[in-house]
């Protein structure tokens, strides 16, 4: 891999991965990264954590969905890192370091897809693949200005990918052109059928009030544009026991979720963790059989609010991030309250419901891209995609490049 490459800090170097194009197809002259969890064959798969690339075995094929890019004529220029372990929103690896937002060189690129997102930001590729349990696309894509989408729960097919809390885990992929989005989609997506303009847009009333005024205010020319390709516009209410609530939820079935796919391993090797994810770690070892059905039957009523409230031809709007990016450097403390905290009461619905979810980047604050939602009913995913063509045809481009 070039230095050109590297600059940005993007690409595993531990265990880099290239593959060329297997066919033609709608992807031929295309690049693409994939996140440091989708199994490449003959090399090892490191979950952003040095331990975990250590102890286990090269993969023996591809992760599906590699290999239908591969087939579409996509060229797997390199593996991107990933957030330790997926258990992080920030975007900053103890082990591996933070990859670079084009946007702001003092800003971090969000997580845990950051590899996949910064690289794409900087331009490096055309797209490439991340994966989103609870914001893990739509977090980094907000942060760097980027088309970005978390597809309905078991949409594509995870086989290859490594498990993290597979009740959540979504594939999703980032890009700044919408048509080469869209063609991405045509392949991951390919029995997707044509459903039409959306006809009413919801405005998610409580999740805008959950932003500073400032931010929601950042918003209003976005919901406008949105508004105009629809028939009307109708204010509702997603939680009626509020979004905190409903994040707690998430985060106690999550938790038990991570716990059941890696707590026999962090029990055996007892690796070093980073700030953060080593105390999410713990906490997913402490959740008990009484909080889990507590949660899981709140999470029923989510759902069936959800399918009652979001109809066929409906499209909700919402904040994907309570501001832009953080900067590099922040405490634990406020990446955990101002940003993670309040950034996942805002993105619960959609892993709750299983919904699809797309970032769009169609606001600034203060020189920096803040992104807005889009969120429809089950296996509307490629109706979220068609609707970001209109109305964002081309991601921002960061101002400057990052610097060789």
């Amino acid at each position: 891999m070039s230095t050109t490459l590297h600059t940005v800090g993007a690409f595993c170097r531990d265990n880099p991965a290239a593959l060329a194009p297997t066919g033609e197809g709608v992807l031929s002259g295309l690049l693409f990264a994939v996140k440091d969890v989708f199994d490449i064959a003959g090399t090892r798969t490191g979950f952003g954590q040095p331990q975990w690339l250590a102890s286990h075995p090269p993969a023996d094929t591809n992760a599906d969905c590699i290999d239908r890019l591969l087939a579409a004529g996509g060229e797997l220029v390199g593996r991107t890192i990933s957030d330790e372990l997926c258990y992080s929103l920030t975007g900053d690896n103890i082990h591996y370091g933070a990859p670079a937002n084009s946007w702001g060189l003092g800003r971090l690129a969000g997580g845990s897809s950051s590899g996949s997102a910064a690289a794409v930001c900087a331009g490096l590729v055309d797209f490439a693949l991340g994966t989103d349990c609870g914001g893990s696309v739509r977090v980094p894509s907000s942060y760097c200005g980027l088309l970005g989408l978390r597809t309905t729960h078991g949409r594509v097919a995870t086989r290859g990918l490594l498990r993290f809390a597979s009740q959540f885990d979504c594939i999703g992929w980032f890009a700044r052109d919408a048509h080469i989005f869209e063609r991405v989609g045509r392949v991951l997506l390919p029995d997707a059928r044509e459903q039409g303009a959306f006809k009413r847009v919801l405005i998610a009333t409580d999740a805008f009030e959950a932003v500073d005024t400032e931010i929601a205010a950042a918003f209003l020319p976005a919901l406008e544009t949105l508004g105009a390709q629809a028939d009307r516009m109708q204010e509702i209410q997603l939680a009626e026991d509020g979004l905190a609530e409903w994040f707690e939820t998430f985060r106690i079935i999550q938790a038990a979720d991570v716990w059941d796919a890696l707590g026999d391993w962090v029990a055996q090797t007892r690796p070093t963790l980073g700030p953060g994810v080593r105390e999410r770690i713990e906490q997913a070892g402490q959740i008990n059989a009484a909080q889990l059905r507590e949660a899981q039957a709140h999470r029923a009523e989510i759902v069936k609010r959800l399918d009652a409230l979001i109809g066929e031809d409906d499209v909700v709007v919402l904040p994907t991030t309570p501001r832009p990016a953080p900067p590099r450097g922040a405490t634990d403390e406020a990446l955990e309250t101002t940003y993670r905290y309040q950034a996942m009461s805002l993105l619960c619905s959609a892993g709750l419901a299983g919904l699809p979810q797309m970032n769009l980047p169609l606001a600034m604050k203060d020189g920096l891209p803040l992104g807005l939602s889009i969120m429809t009913r089950r296996n509307g995913d490629m109706r979220l995609i068609e609707l970001a063509r209109r109305v964002c045809p081309q991601a921002p481009v960061p101002p400057k490049a990052v610097p060789a």
